[in-house]
């Protein structure tokens, strides 16, 4: 039998396959479902800066500063009232999951200010929750706003929430910075003990009868691993601290790779909402079948073997590779 043990963010997993923040975690009969399969944990699904302005009665304030900035903006969300479940009730609802299930629970913060965001990172913490995963998801749509500028807000956030929680922060970074591999590190300065590889930013879509602008979700594919696994591998080793891959682990050799790459675990939700909870039994029975298949007793002798220190073409990662990979194509 294949160990699947690993760590990721301090807490020890029985496998590698976490469940990211999206609406499986919204009901305790879900989340348990979810445990039941083999999920060896799971990040609860994002309690959005907008509604802890909501409920505090300050929203007025972020429209009329110019929030229409936002990628969450007021105009790309359902009403608050119906769509979210306001921060209080979030708050029981990491203690409810706590007392219901035995795998680690994660909270989940996005916004792009510190705000509320410090106050809640601490309350998130006192329900109960086991780490806390902070998704920074701004559109920097102002043209007097220079990438330095926006950085140093990020990493000022990180280290507002990182100074005042006991429990491990992970950071969900976009794959858009123009110095990846420097923001990363300047993260872990900052205190985070994990980041997460890479939000998947929704795009509206137009309506040609209606001449709107309409939200489209679309699920991933596994071809959207491919740039994940080629920051981690480029990472790894490098920056000294865990790593997630989110958006695009879909199978059992899917998994493979993101631990290959140097990854401690794969979130997964897209597979999840397709074909429900059971389908966590369904990877990691491919996921040992493929290790035993292969000769690898556990994760620890795979993770990081395909990393960019680890291979004998470091350049495959680089633009060294590039024109081989155009070249690479065939009709």
């Amino acid at each position: 039998m294949s160990d699947l043990r690993t760590t990721y963010l301090g807490l020890a997993l029985k496998n590698p396959l976490v469940v990211s923040a999206s609406p499986l975690s919204k009901s305790v009969e879900s989340v348990r479902r979810l445990e039941d399969a083999g999920a060896a944990a799971v990040v609860m699904y994002s309690l959005f800066e907008e509604e802890i302005t909501h409920e505090s009665f300050e929203l007025d304030h972020y429209l009329d500063a110019g929030a229409h900035s936002y990628a969450e903006s007021m105009s790309y969300f359902p009403d608050l009232e119906t769509y979210s479940v306001g921060p209080e009730r979030y708050l029981e609802h990491v203690s409810q999951l706590k007392a219901a299930v035995d795998i680690p629970i994660i909270g989940s913060l996005n916004g792009v200010s510190s705000g509320g965001w410090v106050e809640y990172a601490r309350r998130i913490e006192a329900a109960g929750a086991d780490a806390l995963e902070l998704n920074i998801y701004y559109l920097p749509a102002r043209l007097d706003l220079t990438a330095a500028e926006l950085e140093n807000e990020y990493i000022e956030l990180i280290g507002d929430v990182c100074a005042e929680v006991s429990v491990p922060v992970a950071v969900k970074l976009s794959p858009f910075f123009t110095a990846l591999p420097n923001m990363a590190q300047r993260c872990v300065e900052a205190g985070v003990a994990g980041l997460v590889l890479f939000n998947r930013f929704y795009q509206p879509d137009f309506d040609l009868e209606a001449l709107c602008v309409t939200p489209n979700l679309q699920l991933s594919g596994s071809n959207e691993l491919r740039l994940r696994l080629r920051w981690v591998a480029m990472l790894f080793g490098r920056v000294m601290t865990d790593f997630a891959i989110t958006g695009g682990a879909h199978t059992g050799e899917d998994t493979v790779k993101v631990v290959m790459a140097g990854a401690n675990v794969a979130m997964m939700a897209s597979e999840l909402l397709a074909h429900g909870s059971e389908r966590v039994a369904g990877v990691l029975a491919e996921l040992s079948e493929w290790m035993r298949e292969h000769e690898y007793d556990s994760l620890a002798q795979m993770r990081g073997c395909m990393s960019q220190r680890a291979i004998a073409d470091p350049g495959a990662f680089e633009r060294a590779n590039y024109m081989k990979t155009l070249g690479s194509y065939r009709r």
